[in-house]
């Protein structure tokens, strides 16, 4: 399905297919799993093929084809018209939209109920509806020039005026802002007091705005990167731009950008899964491919052990996403493990599509080669939602506290 090698055996190996195992394997994962991958292969893919070498967008047909199959809704409740799943199902279908292209795999985590979670029943009732047709995608603004690790360092100030809030700062990496039907803003209403702690006076607020513009109030730049191609990433000004009160998006704001972040720690890995996965299924169709000294590069021990490495490597990242989502499924709030596989899975990830990249020698620091998609997209995993040094210290604080004097 996934091969793109002129495979020259007459019975060339094709990568093994992944399937969800005991104990996490029931008949529906199994269809969920087997039709977002063949979504993946036949829709996705020759799209990222097409747009990711010139930096395209996402375009609107596929955002509608993944809506009709239900990606956007995957945890939202069936009342609302969402599939009423959970962090398994949700990060199983990311890492086969990943494989395809990393952007898919991320899109669907700007819908699953986010920016819905308002005071008004009916509203929020509304907004998530919405969520599951895919007719609400928005855009995250946590991060700012001096607050990126350090969410409780955000300046982006927030004044009541009234029924109103007006806001102004400087927001950036806020992936999707143009094209986003709202944009969450985290943002400062009061300062902490003497005994409290850095984070307290943070709130959300949820922006509405028209898809492919700003609104008054609201600037952007758009931001170049290597790689994660498929939506712009954007620096935002807020310049007395007004928001409704009404429009304050859950009551805490920096615990709830941290439970979110649990969430999508896990998501990430599942991504870095995906994309590696792709550089050993890639990597399989071109090591039969590829002669030298009158043999596929194939039968050589020394390529044959390192996609060996490689492949035992994906398997044991996915095997660790799947543990804990699922815990996060029981209601554990999993904050070390997310950090874990997230830094586990991730560093994997770029170690494993620079492998890849090698397996391919010169060819694979061509664009003629899908590795290196992998590769540019993998690296960043090990950067957002926290970098590996930030995992690194949830870990570490979880597991030796430190002492009074340190």
């Amino acid at each position: 399905m996934w091969h793109n090698c002129r495979v020259t055996n007459e019975d060339p190996l094709l990568p093994p297919v992944p399937v969800v195992a005991p104990p996490y394997h029931t008949p529906e994962r199994e269809e969920l799993q087997a039709r977002a991958r063949t979504f993946a292969a036949e829709r996705v893919l020759p799209v990222a093929n097409e747009l990711d070498p010139v930096k395209g967008e996402i375009p609107r047909s596929l955002l509608d084809a993944m809506a009709g199959e239900g990606w956007f809704g995957i945890t939202v409740d069936r009342e609302f018209g969402g599939m009423g799943l959970g962090a398994f199902e949700y990060c199983m279908v990311a890492e086969e939209l990943a494989r395809a292209w990393m952007s898919v795999g991320s899109i669907i985590a700007r819908a699953q109920g986010a920016g819905t979670d308002v005071a008004d029943p009916a509203r929020r009732a509304e907004l998530l509806r919405r969520s599951a047709k895919g007719e609400w995608i928005g855009a995250i603004a946590l991060s700012e020039p001096d607050a990126g690790s350090d969410l409780a360092g955000v300046a982006t100030r927030a004044v009541r005026d009234g029924d109103d809030f007006v806001v102004t700062g400087h927001k950036r990496w806020t992936g999707n802002a143009k094209a986003a039907d709202f944009i969450q803003v985290l943002v400062r209403t009061a300062d902490p007091g003497p005994d409290e702690k850095r984070s307290a006076g943070l709130a959300s607020l949820l922006v509405e705005k028209e898809r492919g513009s700003f609104p008054d109030g609201i600037t952007g730049k758009p931001i170049d990167k290597i790689g994660y191609h498929g939506f712009v990433t954007w620096d935002l000004e807020f310049d007395g731009f007004r928001v409704p009160v009404a429009n304050q998006v859950g009551e805490k704001g920096f615990a709830d950008a941290q439970k979110w972040l649990n969430i999508a720690r896990v998501h990430t890995a599942a991504r870095a899964v995906g994309l590696a996965r792709a550089a050993v299924e890639d990597c399989i169709g071109y090591l039969q491919d590829r002669e030298q000294f009158e043999h596929p590069i194939g039968d050589f021990q020394a390529v044959r052990f390192t996609l060996a490495d490689m492949a035992a490597r994906v398997e044991q990242a996915r095997a660790f996403y799947q543990h804990v989502a699922h815990l996060i499924d029981l209601g554990h709030p999993c904050q070390r493990e997310a950090a874990m596989v997230k830094l586990m899975a991730t560093e994997m990830a770029a170690e494993v599509t620079g492998d890849g990249i090698q397996l391919h020698g010169g060819n694979g620091y061509t664009t003629e080669h899908q590795v290196e998609r992998h590769w540019r997209d993998a690296r960043l995993t090990t950067i957002f939602e926290g970098t590996s040094e930030i995992q690194r210290k949830i870990i570490a604080d979880r597991l030796l506290p430190r002492s009074p004097l340190g």
